[in-house]
């Protein structure tokens, strides 16, 4: 067998613009694209490759995270031991983290070493994984608020024109309760009865107007209502469960199993929405292996370029969610067809950053 000993790992910071694309007008998501990208080599010469999208301004607090607490405890290990890493980095860094920096950082280091596998055995994810599927369907999402109605319902019609056959739009933080229920009408008599719908809450609000919002939503035939409440008010996000007949989800927040156990201990939302950047692939699986567990669907955050392997390896992968936020920096994005997604065949991941830039947009 050839040395799969970790020889090195390198990490780039990346600061780019985002795309001149009408789908990006009116989004929260910051000024720049700010990524962690992570390569473990392998003394054979595999290199794996990892990546964050926080979505917030703590690239460099990661960084110094993975070079104080992380690296040093995997130089020299065996790439292929997965498992073990993760769990000795979780214990180790267990009375400083359990969710937040630390898991991010687990979480970069993790995808890494799933590639550097996959690459390993010249199998994609889901094939090494356990193949179950190769299409999944997505949802066309980012029909952001600050767009306004006419904005999101415009950005709706485009990507139903591409072939989705659901979008998700957001409410709160911006308009008031009349204007957001008037978004969600005009959306509904725009796209007609054969969309579905989902809308996003992003925690703004309480678990009564959660509620409120939620059963005059109804009308509208939504698909789900998403993270109605603050991620840690687990009895909000119950209440709201039992008050309403749409569905409730959420997980997006939410760090590991460990995170997300009230809500596979007492299974009150019937998907699960978990993020591969708050604990990795190895949590991701776990996450979908318990949920189905309890007959619960998964439909992770955003980043469908890896969530398309779990999807494509598991029984219980509902949706995709597309929302294009680094489809040009690929040498090859997912290919989205007709709302569908299909999962690549390239060993690992499949992923890999555009050379210039790397280059060009390296902090």
């Amino acid at each position: 067998m050839s040395d799969a000993s970790i020889k090195d790992v390198r990490t780039t910071l990346l600061r780019t613009p985002w795309p001149d694309n009408p789908d990006m007008r009116g989004h929260a998501l910051g000024k720049t694209r700010d990524l962690l990208v992570l390569e473990v080599e392998c003394k054979d010469g595999i290199v794996g490759m990892g990546y964050l999208n926080p979505l917030a301004p703590v690239l460099r607090t990661i960084a110094t995270c993975l070079e104080e607490a992380i690296v040093p405890r995997v130089i020299g290990r065996d790439a292929t031991a997965i498992e073990a890493i993760w769990r000795e980095l979780w214990r180790a860094t267990y009375t400083v983290g359990q969710a937040g920096i630390t898991v991010m950082a687990i979480s970069a280091l993790d995808i890494a070493l799933w590639d550097a596998l996959g690459k390993r055995a010249g199998l994609p994810l889901h094939r090494l994984w356990g193949h179950f599927r190769s299409e999944i369907p997505a949802y066309g999402s980012g029909c952001w608020r600050g767009s306004g109605g006419d904005g999101m319902i415009e950005k709706a019609k485009r990507l139903v024109a591409q072939g989705f056959k659901a979008i998700k739009m957001q409410v709160a933080h911006v308009h008031d309760l009349a204007t957001d229920l008037a978004n969600v009408r005009r959306m509904r008599e725009t796209l007609g009865p054969g969309i579905d719908i989902m809308i996003d809450v992003n925690m703004g609000w309480r678990a009564d107007t959660a509620i409120l919002m939620g059963r005059k939503f109804e009308a509208y035939d939504v698909y789900w209502l998403e993270e109605p409440v603050r991620a840690d008010d687990f009895k909000g996000y119950m209440r709201v469960a039992e008050a309403l007949d749409l569905r409730v989800v959420g997980g997006e927040t939410h760090f590991t199993r460990f995170g997300l156990a009230p809500f596979l201990e007492n299974p009150r939302l019937p998907i699960l929405q978990p993020d591969p950047m708050r604990g990795g692939l190895t949590e991701l699986r776990k996450i979908a292996a318990l949920a189905d567990t309890w007959n619960m669907t998964i439909a992770p955050h955003l980043f469908p370029e890896l969530n398309v392997q779990l999807l494509a390896s598991i029984p219980n992968g509902l949706w995709l969610e597309h929302m294009g936020l680094l489809d040009d920096l690929w040498v090859e994005p997912v290919a989205v067809k007709g709302g569908m997604i299909t999962a690549p065949e390239r060993p690992g991941h499949g992923l890999a950053f555009k050379p210039e830039a790397l280059r060009n947009y390296r902090i």
